[in-house]
């Protein structure tokens, strides 16, 4: 929760190649600014000649215009030190779209996480390819648009989705969202796509993953939660778990048992995603926790 405690701190995210010295420079550069560390986390591939990862929670004093000159002194040390970076406040709030079709668990859980504060976002909107779940989701006051989607109509649905994104929204989650998204929609928000998969990637990518695991006889199920890219299935993964299961579950039962699974799952990427706690590196994650 945002309390006077911590409504003054600022997220600094980092990646660039292994150089000794490199986290001084940072620390120098913080305390400059008159910077209080809070959290302070790092990983490297390789201490001689890999990539380097750090993440900076910290307090700032006078708020707004030390942020400001942060930032431009960042922007010069990407000049001498190559390195990709973001900065962030926690007095913004991001705005998070959720894309869903008829399935309610993984929604409705991002609405009770939402509604209790647990995850700090704002939801400017909710988009379905159905109308069923239109009166639950205003109940909240939260607006809701249909767009119906076929194959046929699947270019203008997705450019009207996209006019009503833009500029409202920094991130959209696909709660349950039984659609694929075109590689031009993905463009628009790349590492910024949240997908969940009612499987434990890699197996059994694509449709119907609950009545395969049981022709399998799996004594495991899970779920995935990951970034949407143009390879079905096989964005960077931000988090997965797994739920036992034996011979005695029906398909019926191990969709019931996927579905506590899957609500769990997303809900916990989409937090370390609100929170700045994920360096996305290639087809992997970094995540801070």
């Amino acid at each position: 929760m945002l309390t006077e405690r911590n409504i003054d701190q600022a997220i600094l995210l980092i990646t660039c190649p292994e150089k000794p010295g490199i986290i001084s420079v940072i620390s120098n550069l913080l305390l400059e600014h008159k910077a209080n560390i809070i959290q302070f986390d790092q990983h490297t591939t390789d201490p001689q000649s890999g990539m380097f990862f750090m993440r900076i929670e910290f307090d700032l004093e006078d708020f707004d215009s030390s942020f400001s000159l942060l930032e431009k002194d960042l922007h010069l040390m990407a000049e001498e030190y190559p390195m990709d970076w973001m900065l962030s406040s926690k007095k913004k709030k991001k705005r998070m779209a959720i894309f869903v079709s008829k399935a309610d668990h993984c929604l409705m859980e991002l609405i009770w996480r939402w509604k209790s504060n647990e995850i700090q976002v704002d939801i400017p909107m909710v988009i379905s390819n159905h109308e069923d779940l239109k009166e639950v989701i205003e109940g909240y006051g939260i607006p809701f648009y249909h767009i119906p989607i076929s194959s046929e109509t699947k270019e203008v649905a997705e450019k009207k989705a996209l006019e009503l994104l833009e500029g409202k929204v920094d991130f959209i989650v696909l709660a349950r969202y039984m659609q694929i998204l075109s590689p031009t929609f993905i463009a628009q928000y790349p590492n910024q796509i949240i997908n969940i998969h009612h499987s434990f990637l890699p197996a059994f990518v694509g449709a119907n993953p609950y009545a395969r695991a049981f022709n399998r006889g799996v004594k495991l199920i899970g779920a995935t939660a990951h970034y949407v890219t143009n390879d079905l299935d096989e964005g960077p993964i931000i988090q997965q778990d797994v739920k036992r299961v034996n011979h005695r579950y029906s398909v019926e039962g191990l969709k019931v048992a996927g579905r506590h699974v899957e609500r769990l799952v997303l809900a916990q990427a989409v937090s370390w995603h609100v929170e700045d706690k994920v360096i996305v590196h290639g087809n992997k994650t970094i995540v801070f926790t």
